[in-house]
């Protein structure tokens, strides 16, 4: 009696007297028990019960081991046939010779590729870049995610940010088998708010990567104004506002300018990824105004305070500003004798004006207290800062007030109080500005203002130390400018 397999191997019923072939059964039983038990199907029987094989993938005296499948090969007669693998087989290859060596020599096992875990999913980001209008509850709504919004919400004060999203912000939503697992809300060009989902509520951390810091430097002669110059030396116009504040406090932009006036500059630049995102700060910079050099380095002192310092040590930061405004032009000085262009009469002009256009922000001079803030007859809507026991300053013919700015208010140097107008009586949009010594007013321009303290001896040694090396490099870079910026 003769059966064939799905492999094509005879499989022919044995005697006990043809043991000279018995091997060779045995081998095809079970080669074929495996090839079936792939299949789901259990053998039992396959020769009768005096002379049967069994496929067994155990540990036993005789065992053939072939890549990750061992068979269990018995000599001796079972009632049943015990079937097991170690491992999927992808493809079983026989030689169909009568020789069995030959046949376990073509015996080859190819192990499959592993698999992806049933029910395995990748996570997925979409992203969302906010508009106009967008709220987080809209956003989080139309992804059918409100029950995850109010357990994000749960956490205060560590996503207040999320409360208040703003438009061209990006939002990353990441999600996993629908259900979100994380989200992230870039708050900055280098800085992430990340909420990550965990097995008991959200985990909030704040992502930051630092910039890559490149020194530069710039150097210009002044021909028509600061900011044409600025800009051919390739200064942004942030760093043209950065330099006229360092130097604000010696030199009017507004009125001591000159054609000829050179400046030379070494700043920062901000870079991520090889790519700039932004200017930094100035580190070192150098004017020559009429033909006297200011020079300025940004040091931070041993209390972490960071500020502009002269070569000397001394602060940069004056207890009071020469102009309020940046870069309006004088449309009258200080003059007793003046005539009153509206009243068109003699009236002692007892300040400066500085034409500007209408909304042009007025910055305090120096630190003090709102002691006036309404409209005070042809002065119209005016402030008055005093400055401690002896110095006051008025702030004339104002659009509007700043916020904050209400009578007791303490303001600091620089602070925004008001924007240029033209209320009270004015012909055009102006300030109107007044400083006063003991109650005495007083040529604003020309009045000698307070200096400021210098940096402690103990902090001075330390000061040269650090800032050596910026007063150097101003050395190399000069303020004679390149031949290009001259044409």
């Amino acid at each position: 009696m003769q059966y064939r397999s799905q492999l094509g191997v005879d499989y022919k019923q044995s005697s006990p007297q043809k043991s000279q072939k018995q091997h060779h059964y045995i081998l095809g039983g079970a080669i074929a028990a495996v090839v079936l038990s792939i299949m789901g199907v259990v053998i039992a029987n396959v020769s009768n019960p005096q002379d049967k094989a069994v496929a067994n993938i155990q540990d036993q005296s005789n065992t053939l081991q072939v890549d990750t499948i061992e068979l269990a090969l018995s000599s001796k007669a079972s009632n049943s046939s015990d079937i097991k693998y170690a491992a999927p087989v992808a493809n079983i290859v026989v030689d169909d010779s009568d020789n069995p060596a030959q046949k376990f020599e073509s015996l080859v096992v190819e192990t499959p590729k592993q698999q992806t875990p049933v029910g395995a999913s990748a996570t997925k980001t979409e992203t969302v870049t906010i508009k106009q209008g967008d709220t987080l509850s809209t956003l989080f709504s139309k992804r059918g995610l409100n029950t995850e919004l109010h357990k994000i919400m749960l956490l205060g004060d560590q996503v207040r940010e999320l409360k208040s999203v703003y438009p061209n912000q990006k939002l990353h939503f990441h999600i996993q088998n629908k259900n979100l697992v994380g989200i992230e809300l870039e708050t900055s060009v280098n800085r992430r708010l990340k909420v990550v989902k965990q097995e008991q509520g959200y985990k909030v951390d704040e992502v930051v990567r630092d910039f890559e810091t490149r020194t530069q430097v710039a150097s210009s002669t002044i021909k028509n104004s600061l900011f044409l110059a600025g800009q051919r030396a390739g200064l942004s116009d942030s760093l043209i506002m950065q330099l006229a504040n360092v130097f604000g406090w010696d030199i009017d932009f507004a009125l001591d300018i000159r054609a000829g006036d050179q400046f030379s500059v070494l700043y920062e630049e901000k870079y991520l990824d090889g790519e700039k995102i932004k200017d930094g700060a100035i580190i070192a910079a150098e004017f020559v105004n009429s033909g006297e050099s200011y020079r300025a380095v940004r040091y931070t002192d041993s209390k972490g305070n960071t500020d502009y310092y002269s070569q000397n040590g001394r602060s940069m930061r004056k207890p009071f500003l020469r102009t309020p405004v940046d870069f309006a032009r004088i449309s009258s000085g200080f003059n007793l004798k003046r005539k009153h262009p509206v009243l068109n009469r003699i009236r002692a002009h007892k300040g400066v004006d500085y034409a500007a256009s209408t909304g042009t922000p007025i910055k305090a001079s120096g630190d003090g207290k709102i002691i006036h803030r309404g409209t005070k007859g042809g002065y119209g809507r005016t402030v008055i800062v005093k400055h401690g026991s002896s110095y006051s300053t008025l702030y004339a013919h104002m659009h509007k007030y700043a916020k904050n700015t209400q009578v007791g208010k303490r303001v600091k140097q620089g602070q925004i109080i008001g924007y240029v107008g033209k209320s009270g009586l004015a012909t055009g949009p102006h300030l109107h500005y007044e400083f006063r010594v003991n109650g005495v007013h007083r040529n604003p321009l020309t009045v000698k203002l307070p200096d400021a303290s210098p940096l402690p001896k103990s902090e001075m040694a330390r000061f040269k130390s650090a800032t050596a090396e910026q007063f150097a490099n101003l050395d190399l870079y000069p303020s004679t400018v390149l031949t290009q910026n001259q044409n």
